[in-house]
This record gives C-alpha cells, sequence and structure tokens, in this order.
C-alpha cells in the first residue's frame, strides 16, 4: 500500500501560500527571506526518495510549466515519476506519465493498488480534502519563523480532530524548524 506524504513550507500561523513567489500573494516568496541552503538538500531527499507525486491542479500547472525545462539528477526525477492530479477541470495534461483522477475515490484506489511513496507538495485544497478524508500518513512541515497574518492555511475547518505522533524534529539553516508527523496508532 503506497503511503501519502504531504510536504510543506509553513509558517508559523499555519500559510502555505506562495512560499516561492510565483503567485501574486502579498507575501510571495516569504520563504526566501531566510538565508540558508541546508533546507534545500532536505528538499532533494524527500524528492529523490518519492516514488510519484500526487498534486491539485494548480500546483500541478505551476510544476509542469517548470520542471519539463529543467535538468539534472532531480529534474530528471521529478519530468519521468507518475504524477497523479486530482482535478474536476484538467483533461489534457501535458507534463510526461501524468495521470487525471477526478475525486477523492479514485486517490483511496491509488493507495489500494499502488506501491510506494507518493508526496504531494503545496495544493493546499487537496491537502485540506485529504487530511478530512484520513488519507494522509504523514506530514512533512518546514517550519519558517515568520507570522503571515493572512493567506491560505495548511488547516481549515475539519469535521473531526486528527491525531498525530511525532516521528522527527530536526533544524535546518539554524532558523527552520522540520517536523515529521505521522498518523497515531
Amino acid at each position: 500500500m503506497p503511503k501519502i506524504v504531504v510536504t510543506e513550507f509553513i509558517s508559523l500561523d499555519g500559510v502555505i501560500e506562495d512560499p516561492g513567489g510565483s503567485e501574486d500573494f502579498k507575501y510571495g516568496g516569504w520563504t526566501f527571506e531566510f538565508p540558508g541552503e541546508e533546507r534545500y538538500g532536505v528538499k532533494g531527499e524527500e524528492g529523490m526518495a518519492a516514488d510519484g507525486l500526487l498534486l491539485g491542479r494548480k500546483t500541478y500547472e505551476g510544476f509542469a510549466a517548470a520542471w519539463p525545462s529543467r535538468e539534472g539528477e532531480f529534474a530528471d526525477k521529478f519530468n519521468t515519476m507518475p504524477k497523479v492530479v486530482v482535478s474536476t477541470t484538467l483533461d489534457s495534461p501535458t507534463w510526461q506519465n501524468t495521470t487525471v483522477v477526478r475525486d477523492l475515490d479514485a486517490v483511496r484506489e491509488l493507495k489500494e493498488k499502488q506501491e510506494g511513496t507518493y508526496v504531494v507538495h503545496g495544493s493546499a485544497q487537496l491537502v485540506q480534502s485529504l487530511l478530512a478524508a484520513d488519507l494522509v500518513d504523514q506530514l512533512n512541515l518546514m517550519v519558517f519563523p515568520v507570522v503571515l497574518g493572512q493567506g491560505k492555511r495548511l488547516f481549515g475547518e475539519t469535521d473531526d480532530k486528527l491525531l498525530l505522533e511525532l516521528a522527527e524534529t530536526r533544524t535546518a539553516d539554524d532558523n527552520v524548524l522540520i517536523l515529521v508527523y505521522r498518523r497515531a496508532a
């Protein structure tokens, strides 16, 4: 059974919107305000360990516009690995090895039939839906020491609580906290 791992750059107040500055958010690119290279190594390790990507449409479109033209081991991995996009509007994906599914039932089916680890980057709406449907096995949070006060947050309103266990904690670049949570037994 595959594992679904959500990975997010996140502010202290839970904002995950536009950490890289490619969207039209007031504080877009907020992660670049913190110097350091170590966190990129962490993200690289995470990406190389993934067997596939599970993405929402907006994140997929951003990745599909950027990654196919990049070169190198990491880009090769991203470009060739299976990609599953949850979308009701995307019809003709252009990034190689992309499959579009329409709902969370298809994600449940993926978890039952596939092997490996599927990583979810960004994709706030999808992540909230996956969490509510109890489909997330692990949360990898890279917590930056900033309060943004506005923006899309990782956690929205839920019908039930979600119990997690802290599996790992470390610091990157002396100012970014990396927290790994897994579903509580």
